[in-house]
């Protein structure tokens, strides 16, 4: 399921918004403000974000362009969703990074067609293999090396170094990692992310390096300098 951004300061629109994607089974996540949505995206990358461009601390024309200005969010898909409906301010939109522009009002029917088609048309190819360092991993075959070597690992193991690998270079946080491997947010569990951690490196040997820890904030892979 996609992971949506909404940053909305109406409440009513927000709310309306938000059903409407969860009730298409989209995960959503709204916010009021700049600033929120800011704090949540060094978390967890979204899949697309809906952006009102009149917000009570940054325009939306200026977070799209941090956004497109930052390696880690250039490429995530923005819909812009605003009552500005003159010609020039969509193109000021489009020109800035947005990828779409809806205008308010607009119906329900229209927000999702948009963001189906949004989505469909900026899925990522599926990866088949990765390989950081000295470890590769066929994702179809499931196997793993490191160092040359084939490395047996559980289907969890499988999968948060893949994770991690296709996220090579990204900082993962700890609740970002429990919410994409073991699909589930409870902050209580993030202790399963660093016991995992612990035996994959213990697996991987001396290819291990190439996973980092973050103080106080969770791993990123990265091959060595």
């Amino acid at each position: 399921m996609a992971l949506i951004y909404i940053v909305e300061d109406d409440t009513s629109i927000r709310e309306i918004e938000t059903i409407a994607l969860k009730n298409s089974n989209y995960i959503v996540q709204a916010f009021g403000d700049a600033a929120s949505f800011y704090k949540q995206i060094e978390i967890m990358i979204p899949d697309l974000v809906l952006l009102d461009i009149m917000l009570p601390d940054e325009d939306g024309y200026e977070i799209v362009r941090k956004l497109r200005n930052n390696a880690h969010t250039s490429r995530i898909p923005v819909i812009m969703v605003s009552a500005k409906s003159t010609e020039i301010d969509m193109v000021k939109g489009l020109d800035d990074g947005a990828d779409d522009y809806i205008k308010k009002p607009f119906s329900i029917m229209e927000l999702l067609s948009r963001v189906k088609a949004m989505l469909r048309r900026t899925q990522k190819e599926e990866v088949h293999s990765l390989s950081v360092g000295k470890v590769t991993v066929d994702v179809d075959k499931h196997i793993v090396t490191s160092c040359g070597d084939t490395v047996e690992l559980t289907y969890k193991e499988f999968q948060l170094l893949r994770y991690l690998m296709i996220n090579e270079g990204v900082v993962l946080s700890r609740e970002s990692i429990m919410q994409q491997v073991w699909d589930t947010d409870f902050e209580g569990e993030t202790r399963t992310v660093d016991m995992h951690i612990k035996t994959l490196r213990q697996k991987l040997g001396e290819g291990s390096s190439i996973i980092k820890t973050i103080r106080n904030v969770g791993y990123v892979v990265q091959s060595e300098e």
